[in-house]
């Protein structure tokens, strides 16, 4: 799944990446399986499998609007952090799981190539 900010906000800071990892992992495990994300400056991949009785677009709802909440008020932001549609796709195999985990993790490095170290992706690309 993918989803961007609204165009003309202003890119996510170190702390609103923090906490967007932080909403990310808070009910995993519980409501869904996250395999694999990374949130960028300006946008979000996630790679998870929702548990029984969850559906994909409610969690990403839960995920977006409680993000919204604690990132836009302290930035000055009106409408929204994020823009309304996403992108999601279904995982056929395993070999396309791993090639979506390795896109996911690399995805720092392929925007900022001379980048040591980014902590808000997991698992760590290699």
């Amino acid at each position: 799944m993918t989803w961007r900010i609204r165009s003309g906000n202003p890119e996510l800071t170190p702390s609103d990446r923090s906490l967007m990892v932080s909403v990310l992992e808070h009910f995993n495990g519980k409501r869904y399986e996250l395999d694999a994300y990374v949130v960028m400056n300006d946008h979000v991949h996630v790679l998870c499998r929702p548990k029984e009785g969850f559906r994909l677009e409610t969690i990403l709802h839960s995920w977006k609007s409680f993000s919204s909440k604690r990132i836009g008020p302290g930035e000055g932001i009106r409408g929204g952090v994020w823009q309304d549609e996403y992108f999601d796709r279904i995982v056929r195999d395993e070999a396309e799981w791993v090639e979506k985990v390795q896109y996911i993790s690399n995805n720092p490095r392929k925007r900022w190539p001379e980048l040591q170290e980014y902590p808000w992706v997991s698992p760590v690309g290699s």
